[in-house]
């Protein structure tokens, strides 16, 4: 009894009398004596004993020992005990599952920074060129679950945790999502973060420290709302500051002309960014890269001390308040001219801070052999543009190299083009960024003259080159002053300035070589490249479905696939037989039922791990046509009503799933996410039909929540208007476990095809080469709706499914042209072959043996959608990097 130690007995009165004498106690005195007569390690003994009695193991006999390295859970859970008293987060009496959440990521963070700082010195010795990976946004998911393991640690920390009275999987609920990011494109970019690491590649990666993210998603009668998301509301445990790594960031300003005739950005404000570093760990390596995120600050003698103590504490503040705008949230709202500005400073801000991140460690390496020399940068420093994000890398590295170096023109162009590599992810007019250029001028002056002169340069080239291009031009200069508002394009300034420019999906790169870009091709035939992006196997099956990895470990008779995931091609000589595929179903049943525990706790809805989970999640966009999933599901409900309980019994039961986030300001978005929410509540309190079909809305889907639907998924829908995806990378995720894809030949949907076979993806719609021509007839007057689409549209406004107003969102689909009409996105044209594809579904669902043979094959056919391939794609054909392995 640890009570006995200090003439207590030890039971909850006593530990209330303590914390009462605690309350009481000042702080300092308290401390003093509990330093005196080891009191605090006591009471965090006696803490631990009665917050984990009921788990059966106390902790209270596990020392409270530093031991970072430790590989023995007896070890681990000394460690983790150490944290918890001597680099407390709370105080000393409870350790309950937060408390043991971060002193277990404190005591996995010792192992990390160990690694870090070996890589980094490494990296010092060797000096290789190196990647750099900039990108607004990075959605990193669950960072302890990853972490323990690529460290290959998970069961020695299971372990010590249960000697400590916890359990893994509970402790690992406690960490929130690092609201970093959004959608596809930040997934893709910490995918490839954790394949720069398994690949013994030198990397970083650069983002913003968001502290509200983009927002959390509540779920209420109204349809969506947003509040910030809280993931900083404590801290990380992941970061570490990096007090001496700070730049300034200036803006506003003017120009300066100096005497030497250089010119010198001067005035304006001036923001501090400082460095926090997230720790990338390879996949059993040693190599650990960094994500370094960037925060915003002014300094102390930005504060006005005298206006504060003459009570205008607003204005004081000034530049610590406009600091603090800058990192808040991802993707403010631009509807006006702050919300522009601030848009555009976060993106300078990025930018800036990261190229005198970068300037400034190849001037310190190559300082230490004598004189730099700029003309080594391109071979030491690659810069990826991960979209027209961070495109104002391309000017400031200008600015940086002329004003702050001494460089002429041609020198640090040449640097520039040489460094600079941009990746495409869109054919999207509305994403294909354009800057106003009296906003540029405003925010940015020595950038716009920047701007202006390669935009001079260029026009002045391809009139002396090819002059056949002039009627062009007009489209493919960086400048378009043929507007009410001027602006500048940046996607044109990307592809003018960088040595190369990629697509994500072969669909996608041929559609911008024939169509996006195509006069840019003409001039510079090998500047464009394909590369189709993957994803990390590790958090996408490994950890995530640790039953299918168990299997598929068995039946390859190796666990390499984890790194090379070609091998997974081995599955398809296994796909008849009857012991794996009763493995098989089961491994799924387990993650059904993870998902219908899940489902049930954050909606209250009860599922039905016997139907056929139907999910599609991603952001809600009417080019993605949740719609186009909704009405389908609308008519199958009205027909479930109009059947007799004998013909319901001979139908396949269906749960479907819909998640995701509209964007605060996306009003028919928004109305998509309402109309689910009303259809799910109709559908399932009707007892003639709840057995047979529910709907339900997963609110709040980031990475974690993916992490419980994917496995559990039986089928996922990635229905976008052909030609409009840039690649998608869900698709691959619910591939590679195992789920069949009801889709069209949008993106990566082809590649899956080809990879998988045609006999085991549900194909519809129209293809990318036939939507042009399908809006035309749209816009004349041709189309005939199918009388199943008008009935689905009918039905909704008969008031079945509320009093809500519909009306604009289902205008969207009608008449043949005008603002907001004309349905642009094809849901009408595609509804007749999309329920088709759907009745094929439930056929195939009701052979079980066909299907689980069909979803086997799916994930054999998987090997070539990892983020593994696509990064060493990118170091070989654009990065020009190798590998440099921690020895």
């Amino acid at each position: 009894m640890v009570g006995g130690d200090l003439g207590l007995p030890c039971n909850s009165w006593t530990l209330d009398l303590i914390l009462t004498g605690y309350r009481l106690v000042s702080g300092f005195i308290f401390s003093e004596l509990a330093l005196q007569f080891g009191f605090y390690s006591k009471l965090s003994d006696m803490s631990m004993e009665v917050t984990t009695k009921s788990n059966g193991n106390t902790g209270a006999d596990v020392p409270a020992i530093a031991q970072p390295l430790g590989e023995e859970p007896t070890e681990i859970a000394s460690n983790i005990k150490y944290h918890s008293h001597f680099n407390p987060h709370f105080s000393p009496f409870k350790f309950e599952p937060e408390q043991a959440y971060y002193a277990t990521a404190d005591s996995v963070r010792d192992r990390l920074i160990k690694q870090w700082n070996d890589t980094y010195l490494h990296f010092d010795k060797v000096n290789p060129k190196q990647t750099y990976y900039l990108s607004m946004e990075y959605l990193q998911g669950r960072a302890l679950t990853n972490a323990i393991g690529n460290l290959d640690i998970h069961d020695a920390y299971a372990d010590a945790l249960k000697k400590l009275g916890h359990e893994l999987e509970e402790v690992v609920e406690q960490e929130k999502d690092a609201a970093l990011g959004n959608g596809g494109l930040g997934r893709l970019a910490s995918c490839f973060l954790d394949s720069m690491a398994t690949l013994n590649l030198p990397a970083w990666g650069y983002g913003l420290r968001y502290k509200y993210g983009l927002f959390k998603q509540l779920i209420t009668k109204a349809g969506q709302e947003e509040v910030p998301e809280d993931w900083l509301e404590k801290f990380s445990p992941w970061e570490v500051v990096r007090h001496d790594v700070v730049f300034p960031v200036r803006f506003f300003g003017h120009v300066e002309v100096l005497s030497s005739d250089s010119r010198k950005w001067v005035g304006g404000e001036v923001i501090q960014a400082v460095a926090y570093d997230v720790p990338i760990p390879g996949y059993k390596t040693k190599n650990t890269n960094s994500l370094r995120l960037w925060e915003a600050k002014a300094s102390s003698e930005d504060f006005n001390l005298f206006l504060f103590n003459d009570g205008e504490y607003e204005s004081a503040a000034q530049l610590h308040s406009r600091a603090h705008q800058i990192c808040a949230v991802l993707y403010p709202g631009d509807s006006t001219e702050n919300g522009k500005l601030l848009r555009l400073k976060q993106q300078f801000f990025l930018c800036s801070a990261s190229l005198q991140d970068i300037i400034a460690r190849f001037k310190e390496r190559e300082d230490g052999k004598g004189d730099h020399q700029w003309s080594e940068f391109p071979k030491k420093v690659a810069i990826q543009l991960n979209d027209t994000h961070p495109t104002l890398t391309i000017p400031e590295l200008m600015r940086l190299l002329m004003d702050d170096e001494g460089l002429g023109w041609d020198e640090a162009w040449n640097i520039t083009t040489r460094t600079i590599a941009y990746t495409n992810h869109t054919v999207l007019p509305e994403a294909l960024e354009k800057w106003s250029q009296a906003v540029m001028w405003k925010l940015l002056p020595r950038h716009m003259e920047i701007i202006e002169e390669i935009d001079k340069r260029f026009v002045a080239t391809i009139m002396s080159e090819r002059p056949d291009l002039e009627n062009k031009m007009p489209s493919m200069r960086i400048l378009d002053h043929d507007t009410p508002k001027p602006v500048v394009r940046m996607a044109n300034l990307c592809v003018v300035s960088s040595h190369t420019v990629n697509g994500v999906a072969q669909l996608h790169s041929d559609i911008l070589k024939a169509e996006l870009f195509a006069d840019y091709v003409s001039v510079w035939p090998t500047k464009f490249q394909n590369k189709t992006n993957g994803i990390t196997p590790r958090r996408w099956i490994r950890f995530c479905s640790p039953e299918l990895s168990q299997i598929i470990t068995k039946w390859l008779k190796t666990d390499q696939w984890v790194t090379n995931l070609e091998l997974l091609a081995n599955l398809r000589e296994f796909a008849d037989n009857a012991e794996l595929h009763a493995e098989w179903e089961s491994a799924k049943m387990a993650n059904k039922q993870r998902l219908a525990q899940y489902i049930l706790r954050v909606t209250g809805v009860s599922i039905d791990p016997n139907t056929l989970f139907d999910i599609q999640v991603k952001r809600i966009h009417e080019y993605k046509r949740q719609l186009l999933n909704v009405l389908g599901v609308i008519y199958r409900y009205k027909k479930l009503k109009e059947m007799s309980p004998q013909e319901r019994k001979n139908t396949t039961p269906r749960t479907v799933m819909i998640g995701g986030k509209a964007f605060a300001t996306y009003t028919n978005a928004k109305r998509i996410v309402k109309l689910v929410t009303d259809v799910g509540d109709v559908v399932n309190s009707d007892p003639e039909v709840n057995n047979y079909l529910k709907v339900v809305f997963v609110p709040n889907y980031n990475v974690s929540v993916a992490e419980t639907l994917i496995p559990g998924s039986e089928l996922s829908q990635h229905i976008s208007t052909a030609g409009m995806e840039a690649s998608g990378t869900s698709n691959m995720k619910f591939a590679l476990n195992g789920c069949l894809i009801v889709g069209t030949l949008d993106g990566a949907n082809v590649e899956i095809r080809e990879e998988i076979g045609e006999d085991n993806f549900f194909l519809f719609g129209a293809t990318a080469d036939e939507v042009p021509r399908l809006r035309k007839e749209r816009e004349n007057g041709l189309f005939k709706p199918d009388p199943r689409f008008e009935e689905a549209k009918q039905f909704i406004r008969s008031g079945a499914f509320g009093t809500y107003d519909y009306n604009p969102l289902l205008e969207s689909l009608e008449g043949n042209s005008g603002y907001g009409r004309g349905d642009y996105f094809l849901v009408g044209h595609d509804f007749p072959s999309y329920m088709d594809a759907q009745a094929r579904v439930d056929e195939a669902y009701k052979d079980r043996q066909r299907w689980i043979k069909m979803t086997i094959l799916s994930t054999s056919g998987s090997g070539k959608f990892s983020s593994d391939r696509t990064i060493s794609q990118y170091a070989k054909d654009i990065w020009k990097i190798e590998e440099c392995r921690v020895p």
